[in-house]
């Protein structure tokens, strides 16, 4: 046991570490994520790949930059955004691989509304 308590990180890093899951949580900045893994791109061209309005585009690059997922790289007006650093694209890579080669079992998608008559 001591062992594993000298291993663990501090509580600040593990905090941090949780917001990033936190923030990977989000399907729509998932997208986003994923779609600047093949590369820059701009606002306008993030909401055409992922459907979502530039709005809610901007908003989320907002809360990813401030955690570091993402950088900007501004060229005048425009900015280019993309993923921050290698490590972002190791999690990235790692989640989607995760979830192509296994089956999540997701027993609160599979009840369904309730029926009336009290029938399955």
């Amino acid at each position: 046991m001591a062992a594993i308590r000298t291993r663990m990180p501090a509580t600040e890093d593990v905090v941090d570490t949780a917001d990033v899951f936190s923030l990977l949580g989000d399907p729509g900045r998932l997208r986003l994520l994923i779609a600047l893994t093949e590369g820059e791109l701009c606002v306008s061209d993030l909401a055409a790949v992922t459907g979502q309005g530039e709005s809610a585009v901007s908003h989320a690059l907002r809360l990813l930059r401030a955690h570091r997922v993402v950088s900007v790289r501004r060229e005048g007006r425009k900015g280019y955004y993309r993923l921050d650093d290698a490590h972002v694209r190791m999690l990235l890579d790692l989640a989607v691989a995760h979830t192509e080669h296994t089956q999540a079992v997701h027993p609160e998608r599979d009840l369904g509304p309730a029926r009336p008559d009290g029938a399955a």
